[in-house]
């Protein structure tokens, strides 16, 4: 099996340990273990007490019967059986890709997007057909172009909302209409939801594309939205013959994920609206950060993120975005992902949901180096 090597993740390895002002983050400031345990009033020493006596054995093969009921809780139609717990969204997208793709299908994926979903399928056989999403219509997929790509033979479809690197938004409309076109080819159809409820707009209500579709799959994790991705726990959401298929080639990747962090995350989901809180004020705060920054700054335009923790900034030099980003890097610590990574040349991928402090000393030190550029 061939494949691609995944080109954020390399940079990010290879970068990210040293940065001093880490842009290139996607989730939402990280909890710490004691900001989660004592999230909703806990008290953090008998919470510990509490977990003493837990064996360290195999945890519940599918999930704990907690954590499924929590997670389906998110849904207006999933059931616990309509979820199954793997290792983060990474680990959820791999399995349905694993489970549905044998060599010769058809997938429609979006572009860009986190490159696990068109590089997975593309190594497993597939031929995989990308829908490029352009500014000009605010990244999101182009409908006629869309239903041109699918056909009879179509596997899958693969989209992303809200969307990693650009943080567009299909809103309940929208996503109703791809559901009509995957529909009319009886092809299943996958969202990554890793930034669900990260909405701009308090007024939003974006369904899930598990509750949308009978072969709907939605898959999540506790990463992104809860900010804690040193849990490795995500999960796929979507009808029950997926998860019975799933369960097949499970046994050959997961077995079970850690006790503790299956503990850990089910205190997180019965709290899951004072973190979600939290976190919708981190992004909208630090939204109208970045946005008055990119108004003062000539080089810089943007697309206006509507949900998630990214954004594309297109800067003003021909200096290739790999270039750009390690000079940056070099110069004063501060740390973007090239657009190379998405096929975006002449872009960075900003992540604007760090700290508030790191994003305005970040933003500062970018400026500096701007004034530089060429």
């Amino acid at each position: 099996m061939k494949i691609k090597p995944f080109a954020i993740e390399e940079w990010m390895n290879e970068y990210e340990n040293d940065a001093v002002y880490n842009l290139a983050e996607t989730c939402v400031d990280s909890l710490s273990i004691k900001e989660l345990v004592t999230t909703g009033g806990s008290d953090y020493d008998e919470f510990f007490r509490s977990i003493g006596d837990k064996k360290l054995t195999y945890g519940h093969i599918t999930g704990s019967p907690k954590f499924k009921n929590n997670v389906a809780s998110l849904y207006k139609t999933m059931k616990p059986e309509n979820i199954l717990s793997m290792n983060g969204a990474i680990g959820a997208n791999f399995l349905v890709l694993y489970t549905l793709i044998e060599p010769g299908d058809e997938v429609v994926c979006v572009d860009p997007t986190y490159q696990q979903l068109h590089s997975v399928p593309e190594s497993f056989g597939a031929q995989v057909k990308r829908l490029r999403l352009t500014q000009e219509n605010d990244y999101l997929p182009d409908l006629e172009e869309l239903e041109s790509l699918v056909n009879s033979k179509t596997k899958l479809i693969i989209i992303n909302n809200p969307n990693n690197p650009s943080g567009s938004v299909m809103d309940a409309d929208y996503l109703k209409k791809i559901v009509d076109i995957a529909r009319k080819q009886d092809a299943y159809l996958l969202c990554d939801e890793v930034y669900r409820g990260l909405w701009q707009d308090p007024d939003a209500e974006i369904p899930a594309m598990a509750d949308l579709y009978d072969k709907g799959i939605s898959t999540g994790s506790m990463s992104k939205s809860l900010s804690l991705a040193g849990l490795r726990l995500g999960w796929i959401a979507g009808p029950e013959e997926l998860i019975e298929r799933c369960l097949v080639r499970r046994d050959y990747t997961t077995i079970s994920n850690g006790r503790i962090d299956d503990l850990l995350a089910v205190h997180a989901l019965e709290n899951y609206d004072e973190i979600m809180k939290r976190n919708l004020k981190i992004i909208r705060d630090n939204l109208q950060i970045l946005d008055d920054w990119v108004e003062k700054e000539e080089k810089i335009t943007y697309f206006k993120p509507q949900g998630g923790t990214t954004a594309i900034l297109k800067y003003e030099s021909d200096v290739p975005s790999e270039q750009f980003c390690i000079d940056l890097f070099k110069t004063n610590g501060a740390f973007l992902a090239p657009g190379s990574c998405f096929d975006l040349e002449g872009t960075v991928r900003i992540g604007y949901a760090c700290s508030t402090e790191v994003l305005k000393n970040g933003l500062e030190k970018f400026s500096e180096y701007l004034k530089t550029v060429e």
